[in-house]
């Protein structure tokens, strides 16, 4: 099966703000001065150019007054109802035995509450069972049969286990693979959306929503749902969201690396390059990790970086709605790596 082809996109969309410190250079440069990545909240950011409808409709939320939540719930339903998205929802790719497992987390900056879904399927919006989890019980995270019970009891919608077309894939997959391609080999390419949100009165929320690495161990869990992996929000600072391989992601806590180093007062996207600095040296991957982070902090200041060529993300408010890319990073940024030692 191809690889999805979203990573080697490049932005060519200019960005414009009134009202904001985005200069007109952005619409060349492919590593902007951090210094023009702001904007007035409400502001909102997501992975992937599939996000910006996501954005788009997240705005519309906060803009009619809805809650921040909301927001985050909403837009990321938009990517969880696309059929033809391959890594998020039930149109994504299945597991190696051919069911679609879905993991969503949301958190908010309010309270520091948080929700969390893995390895659910048959239900078309992990992201809102995530919520309820969060709202309506004591626990953070649900799994499995238990989160899947969980949601039937609560009525959610329901969909198939596997879309006809993702279905058919895997029948192509499982003639082409051997058995050892359940636990190794060469996969699809896959994708997270991660969808931070910046109200104007300064809170912050965050959500994210996968179907998981192409044609994986049944059961097996990434990033996305972990607090502090695929997602971390500190009201007090702000937010970031991953995606790439959820595995590496988790080894290193990306997420909350990138908040913590906000914290200690660096812009998003330098807190984004540096967490990826700080992995790569010390992962004996390397500059090899496959990782990619979004940010933004309370004063409005938002960025984004991934290994390689970096990544392409959407950002969106009153003023502008675009999809731009993100600064990648190689081997010679990154400096000697010392994940090798013993």
């Amino acid at each position: 099966m191809p690889a999805v082809t979203r990573r080697q996109f490049v932005s060519r969309s200019a960005l414009a703000v009134t009202g904001a410190s985005v200069g007109p250079r952005l619409a060349a440069a492919t590593q902007p001065d951090p210094a023009e990545l702001q904007a007035r909240p409400p502001l909102i950011i997501s992975t992937w150019p599939f996000g910006k409808p996501a954005n788009d409709a997240a705005l519309a939320v906060l803009l009619r007054g809805g809650s921040g939540l909301d927001a985050v719930e909403q837009g990321i339903r938009v990517t969880e109802s696309d059929p033809d998205n391959a890594s998020v929802g039930l149109g994504g790719i299945p597991n190696a035995d051919g069911v679609v497992q879905l993991d969503a987390c949301i958190m908010s900056g309010p309270g520091h509450r948080a929700g969390s879904v893995a390895a659910v399927s048959g239900f078309r919006h992990p992201i809102s069972i995530a919520r309820r989890v969060m709202e309506t019980t004591r626990h953070v995270m649900l799994v499995g049969e238990g989160a899947e019970a969980f949601a039937a009891e609560a009525g959610f919608e329901r969909g198939p286990r596997v879309s006809p077309k993702q279905k058919a894939a895997w029948q192509r997959w499982k003639k082409e693979q051997a058995a050892q391609a359940k636990a190794a080999g060469k996969h699809p390419n896959h994708d997270t959306i991660a969808l931070l949100v910046l109200r104007a009165d300064g809170a912050v929320f965050g959500g994210c929503s996968t179907s998981g690495w192409g044609y994986k161990i049944p059961g097996r869990v990434g990033d996305s749902p972990i607090l502090g992996s695929g997602l971390y929000v500190d009201d007090e600072v702000g937010a970031a969201g991953a995606t790439g391989v959820g595995e590496n992601v988790m080894r290193h806590c990306g997420s909350f690396l990138v908040v913590e180093l906000m914290r200690q007062g660096l812009h998003p996207q330098e807190a984004c390059l540096e967490a990826i600095r700080r992995m790569a040296r010390k992962d004996p991957l390397g500059f090899n990790l496959s990782v990619n982070f979004i940010a933004l902090d309370r004063q409005g200041r938002f960025g984004a970086a991934g290994t390689g060529t970096g990544f392409q993300y959407a950002v969106t408010c009153e003023s502008f709605s675009r999809v731009l890319q993100s600064p990648g990073l190689t081997s010679a940024d990154i400096g000697p790596v010392g994940g090798n030692r013993k």
